[in-house]
């Protein structure tokens, strides 16, 4: 394995240069050499932490070239701009998860993450483009993270088609406050969240007939 390793190192590096020879005699002015390195550092870093059985590590690697390269790129091609801000904090959920492992599934780690994805856009929003309030829909997104894992492990309690009748229900009510705020942050003169809401509200109901019906 060792050799692979050597390898993978020798070929990843020899590519590296000529990539950037190349890039240097026909096109200096721009560095496209720098997209396929970001592959090319992946791949004897994936046969050595493989090798080593090191997943964490590879993950804290992993993520800390992501970063870096997304930063560069930021700050060559659009400076004024920190748009790297956004794209950092999932990538720091790799190690995270990798560091976690089985208690990702957990529901007090659903919940803080959830809090914390929520105030780290929040604060982004109100820091780099306060004037619209975007940070609503990641929030929508993260917040079926605890949601799901609620009603995952609830599912032995209350039983496999009633939890399913609980889940559409506090989904409904998820998806019916997500519509309203858009809505209001949007365009609060014209109310048009009724109609999605009132499509979503199908799903608790049939849900109710199909629990019933199988009780009855």
């Amino acid at each position: 394995m060792k050799y692979s390793v050597g390898f993978a190192v020798a070929g990843s590096v020899m590519t590296i240069l000529f990539l950037g020879i190349v890039n240097m005699l026909t096109s200096p002015n721009h560095l496209w050499f720098i997209y396929p390195c970001l592959f090319l550092i992946f791949w004897p870093a994936s046969v050595y932490f493989h090798y080593k059985k090191q997943y964490v590590q590879y993950a804290m690697f992993g993520s800390a070239v992501l970063i870096v390269f997304f930063i560069v790129e930021n700050l060559l091609h659009s400076p004024s701009h920190l748009w790297s801000f956004y794209v950092i904090y999932p990538i720091l959920w790799w190690p995270i998860s990798a560091i976690l492992g089985n208690r990702m599934g957990t529901l007090s780690v659903a919940v803080i993450g959830a809090i914390a994805t929520i105030l780290y856009y929040g604060l982004l929003n109100i820091i780099m483009s306060p004037v619209h309030p975007w940070f609503i829909y990641p929030s929508f997104a993260v917040l079926w993270w605890p949601l799901s894992i609620y009603h995952y492990h609830r599912e032995k309690k209350d039983g496999r088609r009633k939890n399913a009748f609980y889940f559409s229900v506090h989904a409904t009510i998820l998806i019916s406050v997500f519509f309203i705020t858009v809505n209001l942050v949007s365009s609060p003169h014209t109310i048009w969240a009724i109609y999605p809401i009132f499509g979503v509200l199908w799903w608790p109901l049939s849900m109710y007939f199909y629990v019933y019906r199988k009780v009855n």
